[in-house]
């Protein structure tokens, strides 16, 4: 035992390990409570009827897409911040995180504009019917018009992420929670003389979670003991060389995950064609695999934010280690949840179906993502690693690669040309995670981002 503490110091130090949990978990729970928070609103809007699930879907497709880019503005503050926290440089920071405020509440406004004019058109180019618009239009107005409270509420908790403040988010994500689903009954049903708001009251609820989450951030950011302080009623100069910085990291990353978007509309395409048992197998399998996500996501906040800093400090061999064992940590969590996939599989399919054919599939498909944790592990910390160094374009040109060379291809070929149906989508998927893994782990070892500056 002795034997193997001593090993795991010279890695990377104990006291690293006790920092990553300290810093992953809380991560990992506040994105399981945001995962909670779509199923409760699914759960509470499905009592109305199937046109407002497919109202709430519909809207929510169209939120992915503006959520792109504020993760990818989350991404870019994240690194700024921990750079400047790890150098020592506070006001910096603090300045950083100002600035992306203002960016923040920019391109929130700019899409809740574009919403409030376009709400209508948005939804028919998604292919929404007449039915499902009328249900969809409240949500969506609701919801998507103020969009700019997500975006805010995403920018602060990514600011205090980059400071190693992971607590705070995860607090405020789990009242939000709580808030949204009491919200959700009170305002789509009514109570007491309250007749409720159906769907538009789903949609309130959501919003005014978001605005509260907004507040105990601000707050907090605001209080003596976080590590970033706002000063909301000093100056608000924009910057535009720290904007800039901010910016180069933004924009890959935002292009990254319409990259991995547009990659999916495609191939989904591909598997409604295979046929319908097929795309629910798919789907049901995809829902359950978000669960061998989140300890990867986690561990890939501790990554960014451990990276940043050290990159701050000037000691680039500890922020390599920081993310190597970060890595290391995330795949323990990764491969026991795959080994439950491994094992369990036909309990999990039917959880959600008792179709014999879809619950066949199912099955396969979670035994070959069990197969492939430690990869994905890679491709979820690995990167954020290298973002947390301002390094956003690699993953971006490695991402391009994976979705469209492989991933998009290979379902083409594997499951349309040669008939090898939702096994040859998920082989395609195994092999784009196997080799998109292997090009970013080396790159990372490789250490070139090493040498990125931020101003």
């Amino acid at each position: 035992m002795n034997d193997i503490k001593r090993i795991i110091q010279r890695f990377s130090g104990y006291t690293s390990i006790k920092t990553i949990l300290l810093l992953a978990i809380p991560a990992m729970i506040e994105n399981i409570s945001q995962v909670f928070i779509g199923v409760v609103d699914t759960y509470f809007v499905g009592k109305i009827g199937t046109e407002a699930i497919a109202g709430v879907g519909v809207t929510n497709l169209t939120m992915n897409v503006y959520i792109a880019f504020f993760l990818a503005l989350g991404i870019g503050t994240t690194a700024v911040v921990s750079r400047n926290i790890g150098a020592g440089d506070k006001k910096k920071a603090n300045h950083a995180v100002k600035q992306s405020l203002i960016m923040s509440i920019a391109i929130g406004l700019f899409f809740g504009i574009l919403n409030l004019v376009f709400a209508k058109q948005i939804l028919m180019l998604l292919g929404a019917e007449d039915r499902v618009i009328d249900y969809a239009l409240p949500y969506f107005m609701s919801v998507a018009v103020p969009s700019v409270f997500l975006c805010v509420n995403m920018v602060l908790s990514s600011a205090l992420r980059g400071a190693g403040d992971t607590k705070t988010p995860m607090k405020i994500a789990l009242l939000a929670n709580v808030v949204n689903a009491v919200l959700d009954y009170v305002l789509i049903f009514g109570i007491f003389n309250f007749g409720g708001l159906g769907i538009l009251g789903a949609g309130l609820a959501t919003t005014i979670a978001r605005i509260m989450s907004v507040i105990l951030l601000l707050k907090k950011i605001n209080g003596k003991e976080s590590k970033i302080e706002l000063s909301i009623f000093n100056s608000w100069k924009v910057d535009f060389p720290m904007l800039t910085s901010i910016t180069k990291i933004s924009i890959p990353a935002a292009i990254e995950r319409l990259i991995m978007r547009s990659g999916q509309l495609i191939y989904g395409g591909m598997i409604i064609k295979i046929g319908t048992e097929a795309y629910a197998a798919h789907n049901i399998a995809g829902t359950i695999e978000t669960f061998s996500y989140l300890p990867g996501m986690g561990f890939g906040v501790a990554a960014a934010t451990l990276v940043g800093q050290n990159m701050g400090k000037g000691d680039t061999d500890e922020a390599q280690r920081a993310g190597l064992m970060s890595y290391f940590l995330s795949t323990i969590f990764m491969v026991i949840v795959g080994a439950v996939f491994y094992v369990f599989a036909p309990a999990l399919a039917r959880l959600f179906t008792q179709d014999d054919d879809v619950i066949r599939q199912v099955v396969q498909v979670l035994r070959i993502i069990a197969l492939f944790q430690p990869f994905l592990g890679i491709t979820l910390v690995i990167t954020s690693a290298l973002q947390g160094a301002g390094d956003t374009k690699f993953p971006m040109y490695s991402s391009l690669i994976g979705i469209w060379g492989i991933r998009v291809v290979g379902v083409y070929i594997l499951s349309v040309r040669l008939g090898y149906g939702l096994v040859g989508v998920w082989i395609a998927y195994a092999t784009d995670i196997t080799v998109r893994g292997i090009i970013i782990m080396s790159r990372y070892l490789k250490g070139k981002w090493k040498e990125i500056k931020l101003s």
